[in-house]
């Protein structure tokens, strides 16, 4: 019960990596706002499982996208369960892989408005309360394609190579307000977006990674818990890598 007594907000957690981290936040005694874009149904589903574990759970339809509804989200949280703990900027989309040279404006600008403008909308909707408050934590989901930059795939790693520098910027900025802000960056993991990785790149995906198999979603909310609890109480400013042991090989 790590997470005791917090109040969570996640994004995009109806379905992955999100959804693994509201359920574990909800294991470890946390209540969990939940937010959705488009799947209504697995949303109320996480919210289900989470009152199951015995804590709150409020549903969230909102368009991280959009910095209003952003603002809202966070209003809506805070109205439904107290004052946030933790928010994990989590939710994001796929490029369509391709080469810059071919690349439509229009991809470009579709993934960078919901995974790097996103992010930064949500940490703005929470940060200042937090920061009247003196603690709190957040994380952000990045990926370790910021680090790789193989070809075809631009706009995402672009997107979180700036959520990288966002989440080090904001730990800088807020540090000695009692507030940490840390990265989480996966390598392949067989959630819904890594299978369809798989399927259209092919297996020599999951062959590359020293540790032979691709990452579960549980196995990243497990760090995701630690981050955000006490036993992290020094840490900040850091991109977590967790990917089996692909970059650096």
């Amino acid at each position: 019960m790590r997470l005791e007594g917090r109040v969570a907000l996640v994004t995009g957690a109806s379905r992955g990596i999100g959804r693994a981290i509201a359920l574990e936040f909800a294991r470890e005694g946390a209540d969990v706002a939940v937010n959705y874009r488009k799947q209504a149904a697995a949303a109320e589903e996480v919210a289900a499982e989470i009152q199951a574990f015995g804590r709150r759970a409020v549903v969230i339809r909102a368009d991280i996208s959009d910095a209003e509804a952003c603002l809202a989200m966070a209003r809506d949280a805070e109205a439904a369960l107290g004052a946030l703990d933790i928010v994990v900027a989590n939710g994001g989309v796929a490029s369509r892989p391709g080469p810059i040279a071919e690349m439509p404006v229009e991809e470009w600008h579709r993934v960078l408005a919901t995974d790097l403008h996103g992010c930064f909308y949500t940490i703005k909707a929470v940060i200042g309360g937090m920061l009247a408050r003196g603690r709190g934590v957040v994380l952000t989901v990045s990926s370790i394609g910021a680090d790789k930059c193989a070809p075809g795939g631009a706009p995402y790693y672009v997107s979180k190579a700036g959520v990288n520098a966002l989440t080090r910027t904001l730990a800088n900025e807020v540090a000695a307000r009692g507030i940490r802000v840390n990265a989480i960056a996966p390598g392949l993991v067989m959630s819904d977006m890594g299978e369809r990785m798989v399927k259209a790149v092919g297996q020599q995906l999951v062959d590359g990674i020293p540790l032979g198999r691709g990452g579960r979603p549980e196995e990243i909310a497990k760090l995701a818990v630690f981050l955000a609890s006490d036993d992290a109480a020094w840490i900040t400013g850091k991109i977590y890598r967790i990917d089996g042991g692909v970059v650096g090989v």
